[in-house]
């Protein structure tokens, strides 16, 4: 299957244009005015010139960048202050010193997507733009520092398929090795599994993805299950929050599926760009490395993208060899399973690439690689379609390795930026597509039978 992917309009202004809104010698005008409840504390704006519209962004700075919570319980009437206090104590607001500014945690991009034009690309996640693992490891080491330390267990971290699943991961590894020991881990799926391996526990929607359906598996393990079930605190991980939407379906969803003894909902994100989600919840609070506004400028005379059918929630023609217990089933342990022995020499260069939603062995092998002294970037295949232009710059189309008959895609690979390069996949090796080794000469496939 050839699938073509349309450029986006070349830049007529760079990705990132930031602009003082009190700097008389800035030419950037807005047309518009920010809230203007939050008008005194918004200083930064940038904007995004693409085929079918303009982004503009407005950025808190970094002494209010700790995003608003909604923490006090209210009791007759008075505020009950005591209960929150946890929050206020773990209140981290972003500053210069920490290093992530927009420009280091994201560039722009068009989506191929009739929903929504615009994308946020992460520079941290190792999913469209390589990275390293201790750039990953860093950013999610950050958010996990920003999460109250005092949350009544147990406790549940989900990670949102599938550009968060490792970094819920990663979230829930800092955590672990922190306040919460205990802490479980689940990441959404839009690849079943078998009934015999795990019960379906509920499905959302995400509806202005590309693949709006979502599903979560409970623990064939009654023990785990019932502490699932059990859980008071729930940690929300994803790379952005746009309006909130996403996170409000999952929990009504969670709700309606039994988890009734929810007390605390945690969003965490790298960049927040929502309103409040939760205003009603009593124990509610979004941390976030950046906070901010956007706005969308519609371009009238932009054509709709015909969007390749991406949306598929099935079981392919290849089965998954390769145990679900780094997510796709809820886990405690996210750095267990076997790797492959890969020795690597100092200051090799080397690119792992992840598959779909199996993101986090991949990224625990790149770990390994960097110990040695090699030089390592991660990256994943993925379902999202994304015209090339601003942070994309290079794509690669081609077939899924799970045999749904599906487009995937991979960003910014050069093979001459590389010594080394593997692929990790949870399904067989004969099921990744001839045309992507064709276009990474010496691309090693790394199987889930083999691995």
């Amino acid at each position: 299957m050839t699938v073509s992917l349309p450029d986006s309009q070349p830049d007529a202004l760079p990705d990132i244009l930031p602009e003082r809104l009190d700097d008389p010698q800035s030419d950037f005008s807005p047309d518009h005015t920010p809230d203007p409840v939050l008008a005194s504390s918004l200083s930064v704006t940038s904007t995004c010139v693409l085929s079918r519209g303009i982004l503009e962004l407005t950025l808190l700075p970094a002494a209010t960048s700790n995003p608003t919570s909604s923490t006090a319980s209210v009791q007759g009437g008075e505020r009950n202050d005591r209960e929150s206090k946890p929050y206020r104590d773990n209140d981290t607001p972003s500053s210069p010193s920490d290093g992530w500014t927009a420009d280091a945690l994201f560039g722009f991009a068009e989506r191929i997507n009739p929903r929504r034009a615009f994308l946020f690309v992460s520079k941290v996640l190792g999913r469209h733009i390589p990275v390293s693992p201790e750039r990953m490891n860093a950013a999610w080491n950050a958010l996990a520092a920003r999460i109250p330390t005092h949350l009544p267990g147990p406790v549940l971290v989900i990670g949102m398929a599938e550009t968060a699943v490792a970094l819920g991961a990663g979230v829930h590894r800092a955590l672990r090795q922190g306040p919460y020991p205990e802490a479980l881990y689940l990441a959404s799926t839009r690849h079943p599994l078998p009934d015999a391996e795990a019960p379906l526990w509920c499905r959302f929607e995400e509806t202005h993805s590309h693949a709006p359906a979502h599903l979560l598996y409970g623990s064939p393990d009654p023990e785990v299950q019932q502490r699932l079930l059990a859980t008071r605190s729930l940690i929300l991980v994803d790379d952005e929050a746009s309006t909130g939407q996403t996170f409000q379906h999952l929990v009504a969803a969670l709700q309606s599926a039994g988890l009734d003894q929810l007390e605390h909902i945690i969003t965490a994100t790298l960049t927040d760009w929502s309103q409040p989600v939760f205003p009603a919840f009593p124990h509610w609070q979004r941390v976030s490395l950046l906070q901010g506004h956007w706005r969308w400028q519609d371009n009238p005379r932009a054509d709709l993208p015909e969007m390749p059918k991406v949306d598929t929630v099935a079981r392919g023609a290849w089965p998954i060899c390769r145990p679900a217990d780094w997510g796709r089933v809820p886990t405690g342990l996210t750095d267990q399973g076997k790797l492959p022995l890969l020795k690597a020499q100092p200051g090799e260069r080397i690119l792992v690439l992840g598959s779909s939603e199996y993101v986090w062995p991949p990224f625990l092998l790149a770990e390994a690689l960097a110990r040695q002294g090699a030089r390592v970037s991660v990256a994943a295949t993925t379902r999202s379609p994304i015209a090339r232009g601003h942070a994309i710059q290079h794509q690669l189309a081609f077939q899924d390795n799970y045999g749904l008959g599906m487009p995937n895609f991979v960003y910014n690979i050069v093979p001459a930026d590389y010594d080394r390069m593997f692929l990790m996949v949870e399904t067989d090796t004969a099921s990744v597509d001839p045309a992507l080794l064709a276009a990474l000469p010496g691309l090693v496939v790394l199987g889930g039978k083999e691995t």
